[in-house]
């Protein structure tokens, strides 16, 4: 990777990038509300069991097909893999926070990336030909930045943590050292995952998701009377 792709790339993972990800939890919320995670340890599983149950078998897999779709210019490729995202998730908000940050993304890499496969994609997306995930924007938005898969599985994966991190800071008494604490140990699990996620293994099972737990969590988190968080 060249410095210019790894500054895109770091533009597009960053924390302060304007994809929505500060207004979603994951169902980290409805868990901290009912109890059950009350501790950084607590937080660093939640986020564990979402990087292995759903965001890397699902939505980083799908992110390295949509890097390939786009590359190869195979539109239909594109629009599969975003309706195999739509029916994997099952949680009305869990899909619908992932379209909107699709979107968000989607829309902010339209004005500042010159590319034909970016621009194609948000057309369609636009015209409400596909959904738009975030996974699959990112892999078309991360190819053309001329990013590795693997690098992209991981960046993905990274920034999937440091949103829940960040939340955990806000809806437990955790300081910032305890965010940076439970992202440090997951690097070695983020490493992993990215490179199976990059695999012809995961490429010839496809994107898949089993994670019963955080959708119903999910599914409470729509009914709660007060929320912090949309998702």
């Amino acid at each position: 990777m060249n410095t210019e792709s790894l500054l895109g790339l770091l533009q597009f993972a960053d924390g302060l990038f304007p994809a929505g990800g500060h207004a979603h939890s994951f169902g980290l919320e409805t868990h901290v509300l009912d109890g059950s995670v009350r501790t950084r340890e607590d937080v660093q599983a939640f986020i564990e069991a979402l990087l292995i149950g759903s965001a890397a078998p699902g939505d980083a897999v799908a992110l390295v097909a949509a890097a390939r779709a786009a590359r190869g210019g195979d539109e239909g490729a594109l629009h599969d893999l975003d309706a195999r995202l739509d029916a994997q998730k099952p949680a009305p908000e869990l899909r619908e926070a992932s379209r909107q940050m699709g979107r968000q993304t989607l829309r902010a890499a339209t004005a500042v990336c010159d590319d034909a496969s970016v621009k194609a994609f948000f057309d369609d997306v636009d015209a409400r030909r596909t959904p738009g995930h975030h996974a699959v924007v990112f892999g078309v938005v991360g190819q053309s930045l001329g990013v590795a898969d693997e690098d992209l599985a991981a960046a993905y994966l990274y920034s999937t943590a440091v949103v829940v991190a960040n939340a955990s800071l806000r809806l437990l008494a955790l300081g910032q050292l305890d965010g940076q604490r439970i992202l440090g140990a997951l690097r070695p699990l983020i490493a992993r995952l990215a490179r199976e996620s990059a695999s012809d293994e995961a490429a010839a099972v496809g994107p898949w998701s089993f994670n019963p737990g955080l959708d119903a969590a999910s599914l409470r988190h729509a009914r709660l009377e007060a929320r912090l968080f949309r998702s």
